[in-house]
């Protein structure tokens, strides 16, 4: 028997649902990685001199605007693949989008001025520059938060989603601080060790917390977790995370007296093991919700739009997406390596 659970994936109807799934959550993991980063190193500026400020600011210059368009590509795909999931969707998160879209707009705005501004004026577009990136990370988490426990209104749940809020925020400052590892040199590079190990631990409890709050959201997802034999097929996610944490915190601590000998061997290893637990923590994420859109009341079947409207719109997706990730990865090839100071 089809079912909206158990759809016919022989047919276009069943597949094609499957399939923008499948590139929405790539877009979207895309999209916290690499603008995770870049929206760290901005939290981060207000603990920085001002002529370190300058160089986080080089460090990510040549890729925030393109690392922004795998945000507007996922909500895209969720517009037009997803209508009926992406009114429920955004109409319950109509506040914290408004919040990232005037935080995206403020960084978007400081981030060209600042160049051009003169030295009074410089802290304020710099203030703009952290506070658009405090917005826009804490909304993320904050609709994160929503997302998990199923759109509910309690006064717990919202205090849920701000906890969620702040510990994306701290995994944000910990991907950028680890960026600027790999990005800077001299004092701004031991700074950055500290400010990573610092963040490493907040992020954590975000993701313990999700980890534990998300099964008692929904009866079905606690089965698929905790059922013989998923529990024991699923064990090496939390624990190759756990690993990676331990792992980040031993480099992290040896690496200020490391950096201060002029010795850069590892300092990439904490932003690929950060990467890696973002990518366990999704892969997690995803398998609780999977196949729901909006937990335990909307699949992705059900949110579909017609096959028809998918054919077309799958074949757009097979041109443009190439197009994107060739751009992307034209970009970090060119600008790869240190940062050097950005001039207009």
């Amino acid at each position: 028997m089809i079912t909206p659970l158990h759809p016919d994936l022989s047919q276009p109807a069943g597949w094609l649902p499957l399939a923008f799934l499948i590139v929405m959550g790539l877009a979207m993991l895309a999209y916290v990685i690499l603008d995770g980063y870049d929206l760290g190193v901005g939290i981060l500026m207000r603990h920085a001199e001002d002529t370190e400020k300058d160089m986080m600011i080089a460090s990510i210059g040549p890729f925030w605007d393109a690392n922004e368009t795998w945000l507007v590509l996922s909500v895209g795909i969720l517009l037009v693949a997803f209508p009926t999931a992406h009114g429920q969707i955004l109409g319950a998160l109509y506040l914290p989008v408004a919040i990232m879209l005037l935080g995206l707009i403020l960084r978007g705005v400081a981030f060209d001025f600042r160049v051009k501004a003169q030295a009074q004026n410089k802290p304020a577009w710099n203030f703009a520059f952290h506070l658009g990136s405090i917005l826009a990370a804490f909304s993320q988490g904050f609709m994160l938060g929503m997302l998990v426990i199923g759109f509910q209104t309690s006064i717990w749940s919202y205090a849920f989603a701000a906890l969620i809020g702040l510990c994306l925020m701290a995994a944000y400052c910990l991907l950028g601080a680890t960026w600027l590892l790999m990005k800077s040199e001299g004092q701004l590079q031991i700074k950055a060790a500290t400010w990573a190990r610092r963040s490493l631990w907040v992020a954590g409890v975000g993701i313990a917390t999700i980890s534990i709050v998300t099964p008692f959201a929904s009866p079905s997802i606690a089965e698929k977790w905790f059922s013989f034999p998923n529990f024991i097929l699923l064990f090496p996610i939390p624990l190759i995370t756990a690993i990676l944490f331990w792992w980040i915190d031993r480099i992290l601590k040896r690496l200020p007296a490391q950096l201060a000998q002029g010795n850069q061997r590892w300092i990439w290893t904490p932003f690929a093991s950060t990467v890696g637990i973002f990518f366990l923590a999704f892969h997690g994420l995803a398998y609780s919700l999977f196949p729901y859109l909006i937990i335990d009341k909307i699949t992705i079947w059900q949110a579909a739009s017609a096959p028809e409207s998918l054919m077309i719109i799958f074949v757009g997706a097979c041109v443009v997406l190439p197009v994107i990730i060739g751009y992307t990865v034209m970009a970090y090839r060119i600008f790869w390596g240190k940062a050097t100071l950005l001039e207009y």
